[in-house]
């Protein structure tokens, strides 16, 4: 499986709710790194961590909360995935929409790291 087909289907079970599925690319020694600002920064190794730190969290903060890919790019070791996050916030009510680049880079067929590069300022904004 190409680079940019593992990246496609960690969307595709994004899209059925598919935790697991999402998770499957990620390796023990894969970095998973939320931008500075965004409500759960950080860089997050392994699929343990990753589960906890963000699609838990987003799960316990946030109501119908979505990545809409618009784009996804092949730079063969690189894949970008360009889309739009959507989300209501469980405490405060309110809802926002996010531009959003997600930074794939592999070794082979191994995901060695992920980036989100997100204006943040919406999602707080919907926090706050």
């Amino acid at each position: 499986m190409s680079s940019v087909d593992i990246v496609a289907a960690h969307y595709a079970a994004s899209d059925r709710g598919d935790l697991a599925g999402m998770l499957a690319p990620i390796t023990a020694n894969t970095t998973w790194t939320e931008a500075a600002g965004f409500p759960y920064a950080g860089t997050y190794t392994g699929p343990d961590e990753v589960r906890a730190n963000v699609f838990e969290a987003i799960g316990r903060d946030w109501d119908g909360y979505t990545f809409t890919l618009a784009e996804l790019v092949d730079g063969g070791q690189t894949v970008v995935g360009l889309g739009e996050y959507a989300a209501t916030n469980k405490k405060s009510g309110r809802a926002f929409t996010a531009r959003v680049a997600h930074v794939w880079k592999f070794d082979g067929d191994t995901c060695v790291s992920f980036e989100q590069i997100v204006d943040s300022a919406p999602v707080v904004a919907a926090i706050d």
